[in-house]
């Protein structure tokens, strides 16, 4: 994994933040929107990136390929090999609705006229490595006396792709304040971040820089 690294006590971090642009060797190729996680071993092993304009089909991008900074994330393979990754997501539609054609188990929208009616929103879902989850930009992250604000990305260790802590943007008790939550604090990572902190704890946590 090629990565910027910083420097947190004496350990190499990198900080992958959610919501950032991506670029391939060969130009722009998209947005992270998620960063894969083992829940076992607290690991992170991809990102997901969406092609922009192109909402359902994210790619699964393995850690080796990614180069992160606070601001940008660099992909190591061109546009057309990034295409050609593993699907992160499955949009597909009612299969009973005859305006629908079925190709496989994906179902695709043919040309319909412009205000044709009752066609159903398509369905996204996340196609990821078995007993693995996404994280998302702005998952909810709980207290154990409620929600107290969204999560904005992670920082891991450069050498064991481990979690050290998430990245909590700020939330409506402290303005701009942005903290570091330390992996230790967190209890699950399923539909959304849950912690054995109380909302006071979290508080008390310094303030830290987040690109």
């Amino acid at each position: 994994m090629a990565e910027s690294t910083e420097r947190t006590g004496s350990t190499q971090t990198t900080q992958i933040t959610l919501g950032v642009g991506t670029r391939c060797s060969d130009g722009p190729c998209g947005t992270v929107i998620r960063v894969v996680v083992d829940p076992v071993a607290r690991t992170v092993t991809h990102v997901v990136v969406e092609p922009k304009h192109r909402e359902g089909f994210g790619r699964l991008v393995p850690l080796d390929l990614v180069e992160a900074r606070a601001d940008e994330v660099t992909l190591g393979c061109t546009t057309e090999q990034f295409e050609k990754l593993e699907m992160a997501e499955e949009t597909t539609f009612l299969p009973n609705d005859p305006s629908y054609l079925a190709s496989g188990e994906v179902y695709t929208v043919p040309l319909l006229g412009v205000g044709t009616p009752n066609v159903p929103p398509p369905i996204t879902t996340d196609v990821l490595p078995l007993g693995e989850v996404g994280v998302r930009r702005n998952e909810q992250v709980h207290a154990t006396d409620g929600e107290i604000g969204r999560v904005r990305g992670v920082l891991i260790e450069h050498d064991t792709r481990r979690v050290t802590h998430v990245l909590l943007q700020e939330g409506h008790l402290w303005g701009r304040k942005q903290v570091a939550i330390p992996i230790g604090a967190v209890t699950g990572i399923e539909h959304g971040i849950r912690l054995d902190m109380t909302k006071q704890e979290v508080q008390d946590l310094p303030a830290v820089h987040v690109g």
